[in-house]
């Protein structure tokens, strides 16, 4: 890996950065208790029972914090305190694994130009820690000048300097979730191997509170998704629901429900069988996410009916949104994959927020009512609480059969 920060003062940061629940990456900077500076180095006078009372007492605070947290930040920040208090290097980073881009990103560094990491990323293979990364293996590299795997472009960016590295993979079972990498951590004798057994616990320990937060992702998203097409579920729906109300009446925005229904959908079981009905609404859920914007939420409300939440969207507007998903829905032919060009229409009801109701519960009943009401007279078209089926919608419908 290239080089990160020497500590040229004893103030030091932690940059930690975070998701959302939209998925937007968030960073926040915290000031973390500097060490003196004639205290950089651990010294080799201290007594072994000593350094065996202290290093116990780390596994037992991070036992400790393992199991009475799931709250991944908390283990890494423990994790991070013992780094500084033991180790003490002059700067130090938490890369984890991207495994879509096979990149590592900074996800925690502490130093002084840590702030200059945050949008790094390094491939895998490619400097010390790409090494580890790719390898598995840990590195201890005391001069950075001698080894050719070294990458100088952070040195670049951070306009500091990077004369030792140790690196050690964050490894799950036999799967490297990340790299963490201590720079300029060299004592007068060295990095012993002392020093690396408690680095590789350390990560080890990191390992496990990561692999803890990608199961408690995982449950949740579970929780709030439906299986078959992958879109929020009706679950999901009114907690969102409830949040948009609350933020509109703060904010004095406009919000809006549309409710799609698909219109003989029994038929495509009774003759395709379920599997393919399956199948069809996987595809038709993709259709709809892929035809939203960022800031809207789409949901399975159940069988064969979908709801998009369109946040900030008046009435007008979402009527225009509701006759685009009619009109993508009808006019495409479904499941070309399979040889099946399957063609069906969607029942569509529009509510919006706070002209036809201000509650979840009123919302929801108008735009199944107005759904509903197109079921009941020509199907495949498009209806508005509190005005009926849109002409033009209906006419299309008529020319098109």
């Amino acid at each position: 890996m290239g080089r990160a920060a020497t500590a040229a003062s004893p103030q030091r940061f932690a940059s930690v950065t975070s998701r959302n629940s939209k998925g937007q990456v968030q960073s926040n900077v915290e000031e973390v208790k500097p060490f003196p500076a004639v205290e950089r180095r651990r010294s080799s006078a201290v007594p072994s029972q000593q350094r065996e009372a202290g290093e116990l007492a780390i596994f037992q605070e991070l036992g400790k914090a393992l199991t009475s947290s799931l709250q991944l930040d908390q283990v890494l920040r423990t994790i991070m305190e013992k780094i500084d208090e033991f180790l003490r290097p002059d700067n130090w980073s938490l890369l984890l694994l991207d495994e879509a881009k096979q990149e590592l990103y900074f996800e925690l560094a502490v130093g002084k130009a840590s702030q200059a990491l945050k949008d790094v990323r390094i491939k895998v293979g490619q400097g010390i820690a790409g090494w580890v990364a790719q390898h598995g293996e840990a590195v201890v590299v005391p001069d950075t000048s001698k080894d050719t795997r070294f990458f100088g472009k952070v040195d670049e960016k951070t306009k500091m300097e990077t004369q030792s590295i140790v690196a050690v993979p964050v490894k799950f079972r036999d799967t490297c979730l990340g790299v963490i990498e201590l720079i300029n951590c060299f004592g007068p004798e060295g990095f012993d191997s002392r020093d690396l057994n408690l680095l590789e616990a350390l990560a080890d320990f990191a390992a496990i509170a990561l692999e803890n937060a990608r199961h408690v992702k995982r449950i949740h998203e579970l929780t709030i998704t439906d299986d078959c097409t992958t879109l929020y579920n009706a679950r999901h729906m009114g907690f969102i629901l409830e949040t948009e109300i609350y933020r509109s009446q703060r904010y004095n925005y406009e919000f809006s429900l549309v409710f799609i229904d698909l219109d003989h959908f029994k038929e495509v079981n009774d003759t395709h069988g379920h599997l393919i009905g399956s199948k069809l609404l996987a595809e038709i859920g993709s259709a709809l996410k892929t035809h939203c914007r960022l800031i809207d939420f789409a949901f399975r409300y159940g069988g064969d009916e979908f709801v998009i939440l369109l946040p900030q969207t008046s009435k007008d507007n979402s009527l225009n949104v509701a006759r685009r998903l009619h009109k993508m829905i009808r006019e495409m032919r479904w499941l070309e994959q399979a040889d099946l060009k399957v063609r069906i229409t969607p029942s569509i009801g529009v509510a919006s927020y706070p002209v036809d109701s201000k509650t979840k519960e009123g919302l929801l009943h108008l735009a199944d009512e107005a759904m509903y009401l197109v079921k009941n007279t020509n199907r495949d078209s498009v209806a508005a609480a509190n005005i009926g089926i849109l002409p033009d919608t209906l006419a299309n419908a008529e020319s098109a059969s």
